[in-house]
């Protein structure tokens, strides 16, 4: 077994075993202070959101303590700090993506990341077009689709799931016509945990002259994103699920497309100049931020990118593979319990550390309180995705999602509290 180094003792390596990414997994979790109020808490619902290390606390306040002033408009030193600060943020989130600062705008989230590309990308759709998604997606990258379809009238298309969990990667060709204007997917299933091949999808797609936006709300935790190296012309995602505050999230867009498209919200900082009849936009990303900003919370997201670039975000994604991999041989063999997704070439191919399951005769919601008495924290539901539940033929499952500061003692916790809820459910 190797030795860690100092330097390394709090840094997830790739070529460590999963025993030695434990440990660090449990010095990381002294960097979290809801643990300090909680000891005993198993926190698995990292799908959902991720807990917060003290560096983005301290980060998000000190804008509050040091900067609290508007940015972009001030004349005087404290709006000047505050903007400093929050375009600095842009920079790091820019170079945390492979993007440029122009490329990104700060939006409150995935949802609305999603919601400004369908509205603005979507005034340049007619009626007959179609848009390419998948089964799993989160209703986050359906329902703003599906607005816009009975908008404008346009055509929605899925790529299916095979039972395994897996996109039917033959479907897409099949998919792409002539009128195809974008296709839509999911990084990683919030359900599942499959690792869609993006950079197939990405490639198919580009071939017929189709752009391609990707949800990376769950894939951008577990490994590094490079939009460069992708060429994927949208990119979504959400600080509250790395390790970053509530309420900011990300839009990346290819620096024509942001160009081109129509601002999403009219009002405060999109405008260049205004008359009572017209206006014009700003420039890009600002002409898509309109109204005060998250400030603080782009702050706070900006050192949660340096965190989770700290601590081995590489290693990190296939640490927690690892995780889910040894829960899953642990539960496999409990009476009446099913892994939903169950895929070949697991951990490092195809799943993340997403385990959902369903427990014959229990309801999720009453394993999930029953998990809770044990200081267990699962989500219990539909997560969000009920078209793949459909698809699954379940009507909730509870949903094991880890995060930088499980354990294998908490896998091992977890199997024998779920074969304990077997027995007495």
């Amino acid at each position: 077994m190797k030795t860690l180094t100092t330097a390394e003792q709090k840094v997830f390596q790739a070529d460590a075993s999963i025993q030695e990414n434990s440990a660090v997994a449990q010095e990381l979790k002294k960097e979290f202070p809801i643990f300090e109020q909680y000891p005993e808490l198993i926190y698995v619902d990292n799908g959902a959101t991720s807990q917060k290390p003290r560096s983005v606390l301290e980060a998000e306040q000190g804008l509050y303590t040091l900067a609290c002033a508007n940015v972009h408009r001030a004349i005087y030193s404290l709006g000047e700090r505050a903007t400093g600060l929050y375009e600095d943020a842009r920079k790091t989130l820019a170079a945390f993506i492979g993007a440029s600062p122009d490329e990104i705008v700060f939006t409150r989230g995935t949802t609305e990341a999603i919601n400004l590309v369908a509205h603005s990308f979507g005034e340049t759709l007619s009626a007959g077009d179609e848009i390419i998604l998948t089964e799993m997606e989160h209703h986050a990258n359906l329902v703003p689709w599906q607005q816009l379809a009975g908008r404008k009238g346009i055509m929605l298309k899925f790529i299916p799931i095979q039972d395994d969990g897996t996109l039917d990667m033959e479907a897409l060709p099949r998919l792409l016509g002539k009128r195809t204007r974008l296709v839509a997917v999911t990084m990683v299933s919030n359900v599942l945990g499959t690792k869609n091949p993006v950079e197939t999808i990405i490639a198919q797609a580009h071939g017929a002259g189709v752009p391609v936006l990707l949800d990376a709300a769950q894939a951008i935790p577990i490994e590094p994103l490079n939009v460069r190296t992708l060429d994927v012309d949208f990119v979504a995602l959400s600080g509250h699920k790395m390790y970053g505050p509530f309420g900011i999230g990300i839009l990346f867009g290819k620096r024509q497309w942001l160009e081109a498209l129509p601002p999403f919200m009219g009002g405060g900082d999109m405008i260049s100049e205004v008359h009572l009849e017209v206006f014009t936009p700003n420039e890009i990303p600002y002409k898509f931020e309109a109204g005060t900003p998250p400030i603080a919370q782009a702050v706070g997201f900006a050192e949660a990118a340096r965190w989770i670039t700290r601590i081995g975000h590489g290693a990190l994604g296939r640490y927690e593979s690892g995780l889910a991999q040894i829960l899953m041989s642990e539960i496999a063999n409990i009476p009446g319990l099913r892994i939903l997704g169950s895929q070949p070439g697991y951990p490092e191919g195809t799943r993340a550390g997403i385990v959902a399951i369903t427990l014959d005769g229990v309801h999720a919601h009453d394993l999930a309180a029953y998990l809770d008495r044990y200081h267990i924290t699962v989500r219990a539901g539909h997560h969000c995705a009920h078209p793949l539940a459909q698809r699954l033929g379940v009507v909730s499952s509870a949903r094991f999602s880890v995060g930088a500061y499980n354990t294998l003692d908490d896998v091992f916790t977890i199997a024998e509290i779920l074969r304990k809820a077997q027995k007495e459910l």
